[in-house]
């Protein structure tokens, strides 16, 4: 019978015996033969099916200013559609770029740019420095993290918060020191943690005195419009706080519609000041003459207008906002109370972050694979794969049907609870 109380109260003999509960329900799995994954956030087929009208768009190969999108050309993008989602991120047109399906490829040669050339605001070309560092909300993307490493920087770790990334403890660091040449951020429903940054931090951001004068925030806004209730949060607008502290080069915005129609035939965006963006667009030329604006052209049609993207948002929502909801209510009825775990309940985005007895991560991640359900490694979302107290996990319930959220949610909360007996029983 499970306790009503935390494990770390019970005595040895308790201890011991829950332990054995334990054991027993993770060989009654290891028995059942699961085959389950709790990864990566991808969206699921029924996610995938509502944007199944795609295939037979556009409807015709011209936009409304008459531009022949089978051609070459038009490396900002399509106006129509760059109008919509200049809405959605509430920014200006001329300040936002549509390109091809990446996102994460529109960081990359950002990054790649600056080590290369330099920005707008930069006395030289970033390679020049010899030592550069840049600033890892944790827990956080480890995609992000990887990006910047291969690049040669060094990260430096700052904790992220339900408002935020501690924008006392960015300041003090950046503030004398020029080695630290940007930050990366997910503002709205954060990765892992779904945490939102205020309005009141983005400000801090925004106007914080830096060693580096060309220092970037590249806020990497993925679910902007990734809501999983009706109370749909609004992102911080980055680029005026920026451009009213007199900074207004300092942020780099990014996001996508991977996970709003196709994932891997979406159209990517990025927004900037207008002097930042035409830097871009000077080095994106020499490498491309225009994005596919077919695709572009069938989004635009599909949409129709920033409202259409919205409305679009909500199907999502009707299939995404069950499988979380499951993950609260197990996460609760297994483990609550119980004192081995903590754990997010986000308000939209794509994954619950659950910090688990410190030094016990490794071991659920462990338990889970003998057991069949595939999670993401301990560790991913820090620099490295790093986490010094080995407690971070981060759950992706979006791919899997909601029956089988279920059965991986329950497994995990076994796998949570016989790792935290073995650690209290040592």
């Amino acid at each position: 019978m499970s306790p009503t109380r935390p494990l770390h109260e019970l005595s040895a003999d308790e201890i011991a015996a829950f332990r054995q509960e334990q054991q027993a329900a993770y060989d009654r799995l290891l028995a059942s033969g699961l085959k389950l994954d709790l990864t990566r956030g991808k969206p699921s087929a029924e996610q995938l099916d509502l944007s199944n009208a795609l295939l037979e768009l556009p409807t015709t190969y011209r936009d409304a200013a008459g531009t022949d999108t089978r051609n070459y050309g038009g490396l900002l993008g399509l106006t129509g559609l760059r109008e919509i989602f200049a809405e959605v991120l509430r920014v200006e047109t001329s300040q936002l770029i549509a390109g091809g399906n990446s996102s994460l490829t529109m960081m990359k040669d950002v990054l790649t740019y600056l080590l290369l050339f330099g920005g707008v605001d930069s006395a030289r070309p970033w390679i020049q420095d010899e030592q550069r560092r840049f600033i890892c909300p944790v827990p956080g993307y480890d995609r992000h993290f990887l990006l910047t490493e291969t690049l040669g920087f060094e990260p430096v770790t700052v904790p992220m918060r339900e408002d935020g990334p501690d924008a006392d403890a960015i300041a003090a660091l950046v503030a004398d020191d020029p080695t630290i040449k940007g930050m990366w951020l997910v503002p709205t429903y954060a990765n892992p943690s779904g945490d939102v940054c205020s309005q009141e931090v983005a400000a801090k951001l925004a106007s914080m005195s830096t060693a580096a004068p060309d220092f970037k925030i590249l806020w990497d806004n993925a679910y902007a419009v990734h809501h999983l209730t009706a109370q749909e949060t609004k992102s911080a607008d980055i680029l005026s706080l920026a451009a009213a502290s007199g900074h207004p080069h300092r942020p780099v915005l990014f996001a996508s519609t991977s996970k709003i129609t196709f994932a891997g035939a979406g159209v990517a965006f990025l927004a900037a000041s207008q002097e930042q963006v035409a830097w871009f667009v000077k080095y994106l030329g020499i490498g491309s003459i225009g994005p596919d604006k077919v695709n572009q052209l069938r989004h635009l049609e599909f949409f129709g207008d920033a409202e259409g993207v919205l409305a679009h948002m909500a199907k999502h929502r009707a299939i995404l906002a069950p499988k979380f909801a499951e993950v609260q209510r197990i996460l609760n009825e297994r483990l609550g109370g119980l004192g081995v775990a903590k754990w997010t309940d986000p308000v939209g985005g794509y994954f619950v972050s659950v910090d688990v007895l410190p030094g016990t991560a490794s071991r659920v991640v462990e338990l889970a694979k003998e057991a069949g359900i595939a999670l993401t490694p301990a560790g991913a979302a820090y620099p490295q794969g790093n986490d010094p107290d080995d407690t971070n996990l981060r759950l992706a319930p979006s791919f899997p049907v909601l029956e089988e959220v279920t059965a991986a949610m329950d497994a995990v909360a076994t796998c949570m609870l016989l790792a935290a007996a073995e650690k209290l029983s040592a």
